[in-house]
């Protein structure tokens, strides 16, 4: 996998007040971040990653834990067996931020390593 620019960049912490990304940005960070992900309800980012069983599953979802920890930008995660699915928004805009894209293709880094 190809790394992009996003996973170069850090998550900027949202204090409410700022708009949620235009249509036409979110378009052009999608085609970025690639590898599957989609825009659900025109707010979230969402996708669900495939396992062969459940520790692995786990694992990733712990992975992904950290990184959000560590970036102060928390996922909503579903953990089942052989698969996660991650849902990414900035809540207090209830929308996307750049932050957002950042996330999720620092997920996809924990996922395939490069």
């Amino acid at each position: 996998m190809a790394q992009c620019d996003l996973t170069k960049k850090e998550c900027v912490p949202c204090s409410g007040g700022v708009p949620p990304l235009t249509r036409e940005l979110i378009d052009e960070l999608l085609a970025e971040l690639g590898n599957g992900w989609r825009v659900s309800d025109g707010r979230r980012l969402e996708k669900t990653f495939a396992f062969s069983n459940f520790r692995e599953a786990l694992t990733f979802t712990n992975q992904v834990g950290e990184i959000a920890e560590k970036q102060g930008h928390h996922p909503e995660i579903h953990l089942g067996w052989g698969h996660v699915t991650l849902l990414i928004w900035t809540h207090k805009i209830n929308g996307l931020t750049e932050s957002d894209f950042v996330l999720a293709a620092r997920a996809e880094l924990a996922r395939c390593p490069e």
